[in-house]
């Protein structure tokens, strides 16, 4: 739109302003090192890794071995099924978007899982994790126009690479629309690699109720989501967040 000779800035609703994502993305990070110091020194943020272990298993013939990395998989696969069908019947029967919703879900995780004894079977939390960052990485696609992910770090490595290479390219150009990308995934991983060094000061702390401390941060997202569905955001319901 414009006015006056002058274009708006584009609206972004709530879930998908960059700071929602800086949260989420530094909570990440600490899962990160809880799951791997504390739950069977695996990352479940994602599924490569268990992905190739079930095919080494395979390759080695551990029938057994393979079957169990469907669990995990499977528990991925499934969050983003749920993620995919929630949304309408969602807002359309709450007075909250399935974002909302999806961080109260993961704060009721969070809480549950603070109470798994330490010597519990570790693919307790990894399943619960692996189901979580599923709907979560489906969910919060872009930020403020930038597709991001903010359930771990791999793409926005890659990004920072492309836009180190379209710095030196353009380096003479006075045009660097590409600055404002670079930096957007910047700060994604320096967010990342914070949440996992907190993460890993409060594990060897707090031992498996470490986990608790994400639910701060995951309650400032949650008001804030929660305020603008019953509030500045009440009337944009039909609004589909850019990605979806």
């Amino acid at each position: 739109m414009q006015q006056g000779g002058k274009t708006d800035a584009p609206y972004y609703l709530m879930c998908e302003r960059s700071w929602i994502f800086h949260t989420l993305m530094a909570i990440a990070g600490f899962f990160g090192a809880y799951t791997y110091l504390l739950r069977g020194n695996v990352f479940c943020n994602a599924q490569t890794g268990n992905v190739v272990l079930m095919g080494m298993a395979l390759g080695a013939r551990k029938w057994g071995e393979a079957l169990y990395y469907l669990i995990p998989i499977s528990a991925y696969l499934l969050g983003a099924f749920v993620s995919e069908l929630l949304p309408n019947p969602v807002k359309h029967k709450l007075p909250m978007r399935w974002d909302t919703l999806l961080i109260a879900i993961e704060m009721l995780v969070v809480a549950a899982l603070g109470f798994v004894p330490d010597a519990a079977p570790v693919q307790i939390a990894q399943v619960a994790i692996n189901f979580i960052a599923s709907m979560q990485y489906n969910t919060f696609r872009q930020a403020e126009g930038v597709p991001m992910a903010t359930t771990f770090a791999t793409n926005h490595i890659r990004q920072i690479g492309v836009g180190i290479a379209q710095a030196c390219r353009h380096r003479h150009s006075p045009d660097k629309p590409y600055r404002r990308k670079l930096k957007k995934h910047v700060a994604m991983l320096l967010f990342f690699v914070g949440g996992s060094v907190v993460g890993t000061i409060f594990c060897n702390l707090l031992a498996g109720k470490a986990i608790w401390v994400t639910l701060l941060p995951f309650a400032v997202v949650f008001g804030a989501l929660l305020h603008a569905d019953l509030t500045t955001e009440k009337d944009l319901v039909e609004r589909k967040p850019a990605g979806h």
